[in-house]
């Protein structure tokens, strides 16, 4: 790719021109150093006029003007500091994602310069302007051609005037020069917030480079961090995969569009082949049915213009693919980067963008359907019901797939409804593992019923499922796919244990041993005369009958929604032991440090590996356990999820929280597992726990008999 292709990635979001002095705004995206200027001072003036003008109800964002040419003047004084002049801008809109941004107490001064991309830039216009020559800049007018450009004084000078400036014997003399540029830049990367010290580090929390000082006492003393030259080796071979990916999808993106291409003509051609059937139906009996074909041509002509209008949209789409050639150009220019501190600063947002363009390659699949065979015109009634006259279909209706009632746990269950199940004789259920590197091959599997169980699924992975209907040799177009996601691990089966620390004057455990309650008022009435002097309600353990030793496990419950506290998670068997023969005490909620209260030995305790974990969940909430980054109550409280589920793996000492609705991880961390580990419950005040159930062939019995 000639680096003219890559021309609108070096096009600031802002003044709509190439880049002049980039800055990295905090969410990764770059603009003007002037840019950031006006935009702040427009802001402000905006700011000032809506709260001098209280009858004003307009957003400052909708009424941005160019700021004067003296304040312009001010910003870029010596000594100018952004909170003088604008105290209470803060929020900074970004141009690129259209998000607010935090500049944070330095404003400007607190912002990276993207020198790489103005490297880039720099040789984009020097290929744009050919041989235009730069001029020298200490010359007396006229000025002569400049042949050598001074990094140390940021100058261009000709012969003569480079030999004035830097004459032999001074220290001058021993500064590093160029060919002609007008791009200069620091040979080290400093800080901006440590304007004397250079950027040795990446932070991995911030995505950021860093200083020693910022890591020792600034904000990211607490922060996990990571050497340049590594932060610089990954991100390289992330971005250089990610380029080789896109190259080697350019065909599969063409062949993709010109399929679409041909499903354009064919829905178009289909299309009209309906209103022409339809209308040699209606001429048959014009008289009578004159008002109800203009509503069935009409009903196909908005058919088609959703289906066509989905077709566009999708090969807009891919369009958009073919045209980030321009990205990859861009990345492969920023590949040329030799200084690590400047790369690692341009990469880590240009590996998201490339990211996010390539996860619509994972699976093709048209946005509508071509056919129009439920629009023919039924015109064998009698002529007393044309009035109710409506579109029937010509083949078997397409069955559906009831997201509801389809599941994936050990194994997945795929439940359906078909509109007339007397019209099917059968039912082939369609299933594919979603890959981001192939297509896979769909396998089939013969139903004669409306659901199935799949066995045999891999873990953490993404499966679509599909259904036909099948009459005689007749065969339904396919429903709609359904995408669900397999556990992280094998499915780790276990009861509530009754035997070890069962408190069964507090808990209620079924017959099945897969549910229990807690038994809270009874207690709390009992004890009523005590209340008055520091009384409290004790947590009540319960743990599964089955250890764990080694290897990666997962298993889901539900907590009752009128719960009061239930905490889950995993625990040793030394620290079980602890807890069941220890006084009340010492079991307290806001004893142990994981609880999710908030109890102050959370933090000193954090990056040390504890032989539990446990997270509480209670009126409708989830609590996540405090952390160095996830101090805040607010970003510690989430919505209960339907189900949740744990994944322990033993080999690595780590123990993770999922939503198992949308398989999403929730909270990780370490744990100790040098001892058997066992599921741990706990409840508190009323609540119930009902583990889930493994699915089996009973879900089909079942619903049979429904």
């Amino acid at each position: 790719v000639t680096i003219k292709n890559i021309e609108r990635e070096l096009i600031c979001p802002a003044c709509k021109e190439l880049f002049t002095h980039p800055l990295i705004l905090p969410c990764q995206h770059s603009i003007c150093h002037k840019c950031v200027k006006e935009l702040l001072l427009t802001l402000d003036d905006a700011f000032n006029d809506v709260g001098s003008d209280n009858s004003n109800q307009s957003s400052p964002r909708l009424r941005l003007s160019s700021p004067s040419m003296d304040k312009i003047d001010r910003i870029n004084r010596p000594g100018w500091k952004r909170n003088s002049l604008t105290p209470r801008t803060t929020i900074f809109p970004c141009p690129g994602c259209e998000h607010d941004v935090d500049l944070g107490e330095r404003g400007i001064n607190g912002l990276f310069r993207n020198f790489t991309l103005e490297t880039i830039v720099e040789r984009y216009r020097q290929a744009a302007r050919a041989a235009t020559a730069i001029m020298c800049d200490v010359c007396k007018p006229p000025p002569q051609e400049s042949t050598k450009s001074c990094l140390d004084c940021s100058a261009s000078y000709c012969n003569e005037c480079f030999k004035i400036y830097h004459p032999w014997g001074t220290v001058k003399a021993q500064h590093e020069y160029v060919g002609p540029t007008t791009n200069f830049r620091p040979k080290i990367l400093m800080c901006p917030e440590h304007e004397t010290e250079r950027i040795n580090m990446y932070c991995e929390l911030c995505k950021r480079p860093v200083c020693h000082l910022c890591k020792l006492g600034g904000n990211h003393a607490n922060h996990r961090v990571t050497t340049m030259s590594s932060a610089y080796k990954t991100l390289k071979e992330k971005l250089s995969k990610d380029i080789d990916y896109l190259i080697g999808k350019e065909s599969q993106v063409k062949s993709q569009i010109s399929e679409l291409n041909l499903l354009i003509k064919e829905t178009e051609c289909n299309g009209e082949r309906a209103k022409e059937e339809a209308v040699t139906h209606f001429e048959k009996l014009f008289e009578i049915l004159e008002e109800r074909k203009s509503s069935v041509l009409k009903a196909i002509d908005v058919s088609k213009k959703l289906r066509l209008e989905r077709f566009q949209t999708q090969m807009e789409e891919y369009q958009g693919l073919l045209e980030n050639n321009g990205l990859v150009g861009y990345a492969q220019e920023v590949l040329k980067e030799t200084d690590q501190s400047c790369f690692v600063q341009t990469a880590k947002q240009l590996h998201l963008r490339i990211q996010k363009a390539t996860e619509s390659l994972k699976s093709f699949r048209p946005a509508a359907q071509t056919s129009f065979e439920d629009y023919v015109v039924n015109t064998c009634k009698q002529t007393e019901v044309l009035g109710e006259l409506s579109f029937f279909s010509s083949g078997i209706d397409v069955p559906e797939i009831n997201e509801e009632q389809s599941k994936v746990y050990n194994s997945a269950l795929i439940s359906w409804h078909h509109p007339d199940k007397d019209k099917a004789d059968s039912y082939v259920l369609e299933y594919r593992k979603i890959d981001r590197d192939e297509d896979l091959s769909w396998s089939e599997l013969q139903v004669c019923g409306t659901s199935k169980v799949v066995s045999d699924l891999e873990d953490n992975s993404l499966y679509a499922f599909r259904v036909r209907a099948y009459k005689g040799s007749i065969c339904s177009p396919c429903s709609r796919e359904l995408i669900l996601h397999t556990p992280p691990a094998p499915v780790f089966s276990f009861l509530f244990d009754e035997k070890c620390g069962y408190n069964n004057e507090h808990l209620l455990l079924n017959l099945k041993r897969d549910r229990v309650e807690s038994r809270a008022g009874l207690n709390t009435l009992l004890a009523a005369e005590r209340i008055q002097v520091g009384y409290y309600t004790s947590l009540d353990y319960i743990i599964g009958d089955v250890g764990i030793t080694k290897g990666k496990h997962f298993w889901a419950f539900r907590v009752e929604p009128y719960s009061y506290l239930v905490k889950v998670g995993v625990a040793s068997s030394d620290k079980l032991q602890e807890w069941l023969h220890s006084p009340r005490d010492a079991v307290s909620p806001r004893y142990e440090q994981d609880s999710g209260h908030d109890s102050g030995s959370e933090d000193t305790c954090f990056d040390s590996s504890q032989p539990f974990t446990l997270v509480a969940i209670g009126m409708n909430k989830l609590f996540i356990p405090k952390s160095p980054t996830s101090n805040e109550p607010e970003n510690r409280v989430l919505p209960m999820p339907t189900s949740i589920g744990i994944f322990l793996d033993c080999d690595k000492g780590k123990v993770s929280f999922y939503d198992t609705e949308h398989m999403k991880c929730l909270y990780e961390r370490q744990v100790d597992c040098s001892h058997m580990m066992y599921p741990a419950f706990a409840l508190m005040g009323s609540g119930a726990v009902q583990l889930e159930e493994s699915i089996t062939a009973k879900y089909l019995e079942c619903q049979e008999d429904m």
